[in-house]
C-alpha cells in the first residue's frame, strides 16, 4: 500500500524551504524580515518581504535530487521570460533585483521573481485566455535562445519510470488500468522521444516554442492586466501541446486567435496525441501522490474520464 506524507513532514519540508529561499535572498543582497508563503503545491512560492521579490522552490518532483536537471529547465524559463519581456509581451519575467540565474541553497534550486499584486476580485476567463495564447505562440515563434529539447515537457522518462512503478500502488490504480496505460505507452512513446518519428507521423505540422504547462490556466490576474506566467515546462513542439485536455470550447477559441494573427489553427490529429500522452502524464503522476497526498482529489476526476475515454484518445497504430 502507499505511505503517504505527514502533515508534519509536510510542513516540515514547507520550512525547509522557505529558510533555503530566505537564506539565499540574504545571500544575494535582500532585505528578508517576513517571509509569506503565497501558495505551497507543487512548489514553495516565498514572498521574502519586505523585499518585492518572489522565490519559487519546487519541492514536488520525479526526481528532486538532481538538481542539475532543475537548474537546466530553471534557465530555460528564465531565459524564455526575460526575451517575452523584451518584446513587451505582458509575461512575468525575472526579478531584476538578483542575477537571473537558478540558485541552489540547503537541496532545493530556486528562481527568483517580481512581487506582482493579484487581482483577486477578477475571476479567470479560460476560454479568453486560451484565445490569448495563440498571441503568445506567434510571440515564442521567433525565440532566438539556446536549443530547448523535443517535448521535454512531457518527461518520457517519468512516464517510462512512473508506469513501472505503479506497480506497488494498487490503492491508487488497479491492474487492468495499469495495463492500458503500458500499452498506451508503447504507441506513444517512439513520437514522444524522436522528433523526426513525430515529423514523420505528423507532416506539415511544424514545431516550436510552447509553454509547456496549459497557458490558459497559468495566466496571471496581476492588478495592472494579465501576464503570461510560469513557463517552467517551456519546451519545443507542436502549438497542440499548449491546449492538451482542454477541450472543443478551448480550442475553438485558440483557432480563432490564430486567424486573427495569422497563423496555423489547430491539427486534429496532433490533438489526438496530445490528448492521449496529456492523460499518461496523468497516470505518471499518480506516483507523486505519497509526496503530495492531496492530489488523489485532483487526478481521480481526470483518471475516471480516461477510463471512458477511447483507447489513446482514439490513435490508430
Amino acid at each position: 500500500m502507499t505511505t503517504f506524507l505527514t502533515p508534519q513532514q509536510r510542513a516540515d519540508r514547507t520550512l525547509a524551504a522557505v529558510g533555503a529561499a530566505v537564506a539565499a535572498g540574504r545571500g544575494l543582497g535582500l532585505a528578508v524580515t517576513e517571509p509569506t508563503v503565497l501558495h505551497d503545491v507543487f512548489s514553495v512560492v516565498v514572498h521574502l518581504a519586505p523585499s518585492p521579490v518572489v522565490a519559487r522552490i519546487p519541492t514536488v518532483l520525479p526526481r528532486p535530487d538532481d538538481l542539475a536537471a532543475i537548474a537546466r529547465r530553471q534557465q530555460d524559463e528564465l531565459d524564455v521570460t526575460r526575451w517575452l519581456a523584451d518584446q513587451r509581451i505582458p509575461v512575468i519575467a525575472p526579478s531584476p533585483l538578483v542575477p537571473r540565474e537558478p540558485v541552489q541553497r540547503d537541496g532545493f534550486s530556486m528562481t527568483f521573481w517580481p512581487f506582482v499584486e493579484e487581482a483577486r476580485d477578477k475571476e479567470p476567463d479560460y476560454v479568453a485566455n486560451a484565445e490569448s495564447v495563440a498571441d503568445l505562440h506567434a510571440a515564442l515563434r521567433a525565440y532566438p535562445g539556446r536549443h530547448l529539447e523535443f517535448l521535454s515537457a512531457a518527461d518520457p522518462r517519468f512516464i517510462t519510470d512512473s508506469l513501472a512503478l505503479l506497480d506497488r500502488h494498487p490503492d491508487l490504480i488497479g491492474a487492468a488500468e495499469l495495463d492500458r496505460a503500458r500499452r498506451e505507452w508503447r504507441l506513444l512513446e517512439p513520437l514522444v522521444r524522436s522528433r523526426s518519428a513525430f515529423e514523420a507521423r505528423f507532416p506539415g505540422v511544424d514545431l516550436q516554442p510552447v509553454h509547456g504547462d496549459s497557458p490558459p490556466a497559468n495566466i496571471f490576474n496581476a492588478v495592472d492586466g494579465d501576464l503570461y506566467a510560469d513557463f517552467e515546462l517551456v519546451t519545443l513542439g507542436p502549438v497542440e501541446w499548449d491546449l492538451a485536455a482542454l477541450g472543443p470550447e478551448h480550442e475553438a477559441a485558440y483557432n480563432r486567435g490564430a486567424r486573427r494573427n495569422g497563423t496555423r489553427p489547430l491539427d486534429e490529429e496532433v490533438l489526438a496525441f496530445v490528448n492521449a500522452l496529456g492523460m499518461l502524464r496523468v497516470i505518471a503522476t499518480l506516483t507523486l501522490v505519497p509526496q503530495l497526498p492531496e492530489l488523489v482529489g485532483y487526478l481521480k476526476p481526470a483518471v475516471d474520464h480516461w477510463r471512458a475515454t477511447p483507447f489513446a484518445a482514439g490513435m490508430s497504430s
